[in-house]
């Protein structure tokens, strides 16, 4: 254990989550006196000896930098000289982690080692407030929409354990992770059964792909470098949720082991998402079978710098499970000169531009379908060559799957022509069909990334380099990018663990997934975004022995007037 002293700062300090095993030897057993005993791991590092350590206990930094920046004599002649500002407080100064560029001058000094100058950008005159007090003329037609449930929501808590329905799941929440979903089972009949083990956003990089000195260092690890975690918001009733919601408080230690709560870190409630299933039966129109659907919410948001991340595991009746990502927040910009159209971004207002960029995401997910043994198999829609007998019409077309057996055969990328995905199955476990049990794997919105593999932040990031790794599960692997990505010369993470290339068949595997929000800024994402969305979904598949949402009740019926008879 080191000694403490005043050059030392606490990364991070999580809970060190207990194993498998000890967790599946105490299935629902959760007594005190058998509970394994609780333990942190902190990472730690001594600015003065640049050493950095991991600690297993039993038991800001951006406005240091914002301080340093603002007090520097240099800084504050050029503030002075290029436009005649003598009080810091006015400027705000936007911290980026240092990432690796190669100079060693820039490692591990944390002193304002030089100031690059590049010119001088006039300020544009164009107000871009969008603060409610400082705008005018609101729309006047919008009339109030009430969430409203007289009996209470349907879900139960048991401290961070969740039960809805027949959904069955524990919520946790870190650091560096930010919002993590952890247990998850389904109620089938009259036995649990097990889907999901853990599931986490472990890593994103955030990508600018503008090459000018101001902007091209623009390349933000949001997990491993700041911590989604730490940047998570306090959520407001009636804002940031609708209607009835439980809210759960997270509580961590800063930099210098100071324990700060984010009261309202997690939300979760119900919500109407829909029509479940219908059909009408053209002999009986008068009487149609319609089912609403209802799912469960999982709610975090987080701010980074500029940006802000709404993070969403949604269950659904029907055994779905959904990850969700919605963007928001104001565009990271740049000062342009009079007339000049810059060729890597888009002209927002007079003299301001927003680069392009891309936001890279990785989600982590420890599937136990039934049980810890998984096969993930690769799937592609293979379109039937001409045959006169088999397929005369050329209209046929077949699936074909393919159990992925090592690391390096599982590495793939999303196809379109062959309509990819993925399904991770228990090979032991059958249905009433006599196939194994399984999920499978929808990809959402995605994108390559479009730098040079042999680009800086690229070496640190190797899990872009493919949509999907399955990897077999071991504790010690949690990040696609490593450990410690911050000032990292690169060649860790997946990247690394893959070439072992290990045995994934019929194993405790893990399925990594990345995937890529590419961002061309618009004049309508100008002075604030609209969100924008991305993510995955998980469906059933084989799992049940038919559709699970049989027992959904009708919704009730209107009356005369059209309107339903609710006691409020």
């Amino acid at each position: 254990m080191p000694e403490f002293s005043p050059t030392i700062r606490i990364a991070s300090i999580m809970l060190k989550e207990p194993s498998k095993e000890i967790i599946y030897a105490l299935g629902d057993k959760w007594e005190d006196t058998n509970l394994p005993d609780r333990e942190a791991i902190a990472s730690i590092f001594d600015k003065s000896t640049n050493r950095a350590l991991t600690i297993i206990i039993n038991l800001t930094e951006h406005s240091e930098v914002e301080q340093t920046v603002a007090n520097d004599p240099e800084f504050k002649s050029l503030l002075k000289e290029l436009y005649g500002v003598n009080d810091t407080s006015l400027v705000m100064v936007d911290a980026w982690s240092a990432g690796y560029y190669g100079a060693e001058e820039e490692k591990n000094k944390r002193l304002v080692i030089r100031i690059e100058k590049f010119g001088k950008w006039d300020l544009s005159p164009n107000s871009t407030n969008y603060a409610f007090e400082k705008l005018a003329n609101f729309r006047s037609d919008i009339k109030p929409l009430h969430i409203l449930q007289p009996e209470g929501s349907s879900f139960t808590r048991q401290g961070y354990q969740i039960s809805w329905q027949k959904w069955d799941f524990v919520v946790g929440f870190n650091i560096r992770e930010g919002l993590t979903i952890h247990q998850v089972q389904y109620q089938d009949k009259n036995r649990k059964r097990s889907i999901l083990f853990r599931g986490s956003l472990d890593e994103m990089v955030v990508p600018y792909g503008d090459s000018t000195p101001t902007q091209r260092r623009k390349n933000a690890f949001d997990v491993g470098e700041y911590g989604m975690g730490m940047m998570a918001n306090s959520l407001r009733k009636g804002y940031d949720c609708l209607g009835p919601a439980e809210y759960l408080d997270f509580n961590f230690c800063d930099s210098y082991g100071n324990l700060v709560t984010i009261q309202n870190a997690i939300s979760v409630y119900e919500e109407d998402s829909g029509i479940l299933w219908k059909h009408t039966d053209r002999r009986f129109p008068d009487s149609p079978e319609l089912r609403r659907s209802r799912r469960l919410v999982v709610f975090s948001m987080s701010t980074a710098g500029n940006y802000e991340y709404g993070f969403f595991w949604y269950f659904y009746q029907d055994g779905t499970i959904q990850f969700e990502v919605k963007l928001t927040g104001i565009l990271s910009a740049g000062a342009a000169h009079k007339g000049e159209n810059p060729k890597w971004g888009t002209m927002m207002s007079p003299l301001v531009y927003a680069p392009n960029h891309q936001h890279i995401f990785n989600v982590r997910l420890d599937f136990d379908i039934e049980g810890m043994n998984n096969t993930v198999q690769q799937s592609d829609i293979v379109a039937d060559p001409l045959d006169e007998e088999e397929n005369p019409f050329e209209n046929a077309f077949h699936v074909s799957v393919k159990d992925l057996k090592t690391e390096k055969e599982a590495r793939a990328n999303l196809c379109l022509e062959t309509g990819r995905s993925w399904k991770i199955v228990n090979n032991a476990k059958k249905n009433y069909m006599g196939q194994p049990v399984g999920y499978k794997f929808y990809p959402g919105e995605n994108a390559v990334p479009f730098a040079s593999p042999n680009s800086w932040w690229r070496k640190r990031a190797g899990f872009v380099n493919y949509h999907v790794w399955v990897t077999p599960y071991n504790e010690d692997e949690k990040f696609a990018a490593g450990d410690f990505p911050n000032q990292n010369q690169g060649g860790d993470g997946l990247i690394k663990w893959t070439e072992q290339n290990r045995s994934i068949e019929n194993k405790d595997v893990v399925f990594w997934y990345t995937f890529g929000h590419t961002h061309i800024p618009r004049l309508e994402d100008y002075p604030i975004m609209p969100t924008a969305s991305i993510g995955f979904t998980l469906k059933p598949n084989g799992f049940f022995d038919a559709n699970p949402s049989l027992d959904v009740p009708p919704p009730p019926v209107p009356n005369k007037n059209g309107k339903l008879n609710i006691e409020i």
